[in-house]
């Protein structure tokens, strides 16, 4: 049983913390505008390029986690993204209603700090510098 969790495991781990950003991503390319509307109210300048930049995160970073191909460099990627996200759109101490949003982005910030520290795992396109041939 220990063997069969550690071949895949990894794999399971990525597709659920991949899907989100994924599914995300392909939503805002299809509510471009709506989207681009939305993050211009929060105050946010130049909200066209900003999301361009997220769809590229969100949808490429997610598909970079989900095949294991530089996962590290993606997990790193999309945690320092989370970090102005988190504050920006789900400013828990200024509205409780955003509470769930806040700890889901904070735990998916962990998910994304044991990828950066343990890698793809056995099961992936690319293996990680670190990782060796294990």
């Amino acid at each position: 049983m220990c063997k069969l969790i550690q071949q895949y495991g990894p794999l399971l781990g990525r597709i659920l913390l991949s899907v989100i950003f994924i599914i995300a991503g392909i939503r805002k390319i299809f509510s471009f505008a709506g989207t681009a509307g939305y993050m211009a109210s929060k105050g946010l300048p130049v909200s066209e390029v900003l999301l361009v930049l997220t769809i590229m995160i969100e949808l490429g970073g997610g598909l970079m986690i989900l095949l294991g191909w530089q996962a590290r460099w993606a997990a790193t990627v999309i945690f320092m993204f989370l970090i102005p996200v988190t504050v920006v759109f789900h400013p828990v101490w200024a509205d409780p209603a955003e509470f769930n949003s806040f700890f889901k982005n904070l735990a998916i910030m962990g998910g994304m700090m044991y990828i950066m520290v343990y890698g793809s795992g056995p099961l992936s396109l690319g293996r990680d510098h670190c990782q060796g041939n294990k």
